[in-house]
C-alpha cells in the first residue's frame, strides 16, 4: 500500500485536496476534526496518512510514508540530505512564501548582505555582542548568511511573530517567511535587495527511502503518472 501524507488541516489541506481532485483522485476526511483519518477515492493502492506539513519531511526521511505534500522550506530546512531522502514529484502551485532577510527600514545604509556584513561588525563593536537574527530556519539561514560572507551575528529561535522581535529588542533583524510583505512592512521592516533565501510553495514529494514491492511500484508509477 502506497502511503499519501498530506497537511491535516487549515488552507493547505484544502488547496491539497482540491489539487488531486482535479486529477480524478478525491482524498477526504473519515472522522472529526479532531481525528487523523482519512481516505482515498479514484485510485487503488493508496492510503491517506493525515499529518502536520511540519511532519511530512521526517516521514519521507524515515520511509514510513512514501509520498507527501509539504513546502520547499521545511523539506530543505529539516532535512540536511534532502535530495539522497526525497525526490520533488510535482510543484502543486499554491503555498508560495519566500523565505527573506529584513532589517529594520531605519537601516538606510543597509541594502544588501554586504552592508549587513559591515553593519554587523559595527554593532559588536558599539554594542559589544553580536548582531542577532530572528528565525526559525536556522540551517537555511546559517548557510545563506555563510555563502553570502557574514559571519558576525548570532541566530536567536523564533517560532512564532518573528516580525515583532526587532520592535521588541530581542533580535535586530529577522529571516522569515512572507507572501505579500505586509507583516514585514507594517512592522517597519524591509526586504534586502539580495534578501531572497529560498523560494518556497507546496510540493508532492516521494520518499527515496520507503520500501516497497512490485506492486507498490506499479501503483506509485499509476499515482505518478495521474498528477504529474
Amino acid at each position: 500500500m502506497i502511503k499519501l501524507g498530506v497537511p491535516s488541516k487549515g488552507r493547505l489541506m484544502e488547496k491539497t485536496f482540491q489539487w488531486f481532485d482535479r486529477r480524478g483522485i478525491t482524498l477526504m476526511r473519515t472522522g472529526s476534526d479532531r481525528e487523523y483519518a482519512g481516505a482515498v477515492d479514484g485510485i487503488d493502492g493508496v492510503s491517506l496518512v493525515l499529518l502536520s506539513a511540519g511532519e511530512v519531511p521526517r516521514e519521507l526521511a524515515a520511509g514510513r510514508i512514501h509520498l507527501g505534500v509539504t513546502g520547499t522550506d521545511l523539506i530543505h530546512e529539516k532535512l540536511p540530505l534532502w535530495e539522497q531522502q526525497v525526490e520533488p514529484m510535482a510543484e502543486m502551485g499554491f503555498g508560495h512564501a519566500d523565505l527573506v532577510l529584513a532589517v529594520p527600514q531605519g537601516w538606510v545604509d543597509v541594502d544588501l548582505t554586504d552592508d549587513l556584513d559591515a553593519a554587523a561588525a559595527a554593532f559588536r563593536a558599539a554594542h559589544g555582542h553580536r548582531l542577532r537574527i530572528a528565525t526559525k530556519y536556522h540551517r537555511l539561514v546559517r548557510d545563506f548568511l555563510r555563502d553570502a560572507g557574514v559571519a558576525d551575528y548570532a541566530l536567536v529561535d523564533s517560532q512564532g511573530a518573528t516580525e515583532g522581535t526587532v520592535a521588541n529588542e530581542t533580535a535586530e533583524a529577522i529571516a522569515d517567511i512572507t507572501s505579500s510583505g505586509d507583516t514585514l512592512r507594517a512592522n517597519h521592516l524591509k526586504i534586502l535587495s539580495d534578501g531572497l533565501i529560498l523560494a518556497s510553495q507546496a510540493t508532492l514529494w516521494r520518499s527515496r527511502v520507503a520500501d516497497m514491492d512490485d506492486d507498490d511500484r506499479s501503483v506509485l508509477r499509476h499515482l505518478i503518472d495521474r498528477v504529474s
